[in-house]
């Protein structure tokens, strides 16, 4: 889906004020939350490369915390929007 911010997806489904957007940046893709209900996250969130959202999973693994919500950043939902969104933009 798409909307003025960009490409984003519903990374819990019975949850639509919530979305993450996508983008392709700098040969990595990033992630950046909005939530209808706390407009300020997307100022207090900014733009998170997967490299960084993969390493901050790891460390938490390594420590036996299960605390950081990664299920929440899907790559291949991502891969797929910006994917599309390719194809369109070139058809």
């Amino acid at each position: 889906m798409q909307d003025k911010k960009g490409l984003y997806y519903f990374p819990l489904l019975d949850r639509k004020s919530l979305k993450m957007y996508v983008r392709l940046a700098s040969k990595d893709v990033e992630f950046r939350p909005w939530d209808d209900l706390d407009p300020d996250l997307w100022e207090e969130h900014g733009w998170v490369p997967y490299s960084a959202i993969q390493a901050a999973s790891r460390l938490d693994a390594e420590e036996g915390r299960s605390a950081f919500p990664a299920h929440l950043y899907d790559i291949e939902i991502a891969i797929r929007l910006l994917r599309d969104a390719i194809e369109d933009w070139e058809e």
